[in-house]
């Protein structure tokens, strides 16, 4: 069982760019006027779901074979940033959907791939991971949702928490134990491949200080019959490596959207600074404020090269956590920052409503928590640059 990723062929780059130039073109038009009546809605938006469809994000990485879009992550990366820049909460309709998706193509059977993966592009079928417990986040070993094999099929009980698309969706791959008592833990655990039956139901939508419009839910499993033909795959015990996999390819996605939320609180930061006048002369001319504008401005580009640089280790195959662990931390980091100096800059107004400004505030949290959390992403960079360097010196 391998956890890397695979190598992934070179895009044209003129077709990604005439795919973004769309995208953005869209998001201008039909996004960006309603993203603040939606986002203080809390309303899912229907509507741009479809146009997201229409455009194919929900094959966006799936293979053309199976009516994918066949993107590589770094045109992926491009198309995130373009998204989280206008409105982040969109991106989530097809992260996590892609990630279910990516565990299928690269883990699941001939079976799985060909029964699943069309449907998954279309959006016919669309969903996303099921990790989170109510009791635990980043220590997935803990997870207490199980799956007993009975005969033909196996038995799902247990609830997970912070799901997203877990109420608009209607597929989800779960991650349960199969072996409870298996040693060391990770070995006893697998991914199912799950639709909404019955024991399947629904709990609560969470409200969420930011990321809104977005539904985010707990679900309960109670007694799920779930055939064996569902099993990523076709084993059981491997499910925490399949899962490890893909999160590196929902690493780089968050930071995406960390760079999208940290250009826009730096260009709206830019803008307004050109606008607001104070003694005698546009604040961008106040030295306090060209320090902030450097520094935001900074972290944006630095956030950026990262993600490239993790998008094209992902492409090239191979384990890229590393990569990944650092575009995460660093890009989620530059997108709070900029949205608390991108608030200072703006002043009272920033504060208020009227404007973005609050909402990348309330947004770029969420990226330090989501995907293995930023203290998480620090122990990872740290175990692997001790790894590689072991290994570079001949002492592992």
């Amino acid at each position: 069982m391998t956890s890397s990723s695979p190598a992934v062929d070179p895009v044209d780059e003129t077709e990604v760019d005439e795919m973004v130039t769309a995208i953005r073109r869209w998001l201008a038009n039909d996004v960006a006027p309603r993203v603040i009546e939606l986002e203080r809605a809390d309303t899912y938006p229907s509507d741009l779901v479809e146009q997201i469809r229409e455009f194919g994000l929900f094959g966006a990485t799936i293979a053309p074979h199976y009516g994918g879009l066949g993107l590589s992550a770094t045109a992926y990366v491009r198309v995130v940033e373009a998204i989280s820049e206008v409105w982040m909460s969109l991106s989530g309709v097809f992260n996590s959907h892609l990630m279910m998706a990516e565990l299928v193509s690269r883990f699941g059977t001939a079976e799985q791939k060909e029964e699943f993966l069309a449907r998954f592009a279309s959006g016919d079928l669309r969903g996303g991971v099921a990790l989170t417990e109510p009791q635990g986040g980043s220590d997935l070993q803990a997870i207490t949702t199980n799956a007993r094999r009975v005969d033909d099929h196996y038995v799902l009980n247990g609830s997970k928490s912070w799901i997203t698309n877990g109420l608009h969706g209607s597929c989800l791959a779960v991650l349960a134990k199969t072996d409870p008592a298996a040693t060391p833990r990770h070995r006893g655990m697998s991914v199912f491949l799950v639709t909404k039956e019955p024991g399947f139901t629904v709990g609560r939508k969470f409200e969420k200080l930011g990321y809104r419009s977005i539904d985010t839910v707990e679900i309960f499993f109670d007694d799920l019959t779930v055939g064996t033909d569902r099993l990523v795959g076709g084993e059981p015990g491997h499910g925490f490596a399949q899962v490890m996999s893909v999160l590196e390819l929902g690493r780089i996605n968050v930071a995406a959207r960390g760079v999208g939320i940290a250009r826009a609180a730096l260009n709206d930061a830019l803008a307004y600074s050109q606008e607001r006048h104070t003694m005698g002369k546009p604040i961008c001319e106040h030295q306090a404020i060209q320090l902030k504008l450097a520094d935001m401005a900074c972290r944006v580009e630095a956030a950026d090269l990262l993600v490239a640089r993790a998008a094209a280790a992902y492409d090239r195959g191979g384990r890229s956590d590393l990569e990944a662990g650092m575009a995460k931390l660093v890009a989620s980091e530059a997108a709070l920052t900029n949205s608390i100096e991108c608030m200072r800059i703006f002043g009272a107004a920033g504060y208020g409503r009227d404007h973005h400004v609050e909402r990348y505030y309330r947004d770029a949290p969420l990226l330090c928590i989501g995907e293995g959390t930023n203290e998480i992403q620090r122990i990872v960079i740290a175990r692997q640059l001790i790894e590689r360097d072991r290994q570079q010196r001949g002492t592992a």
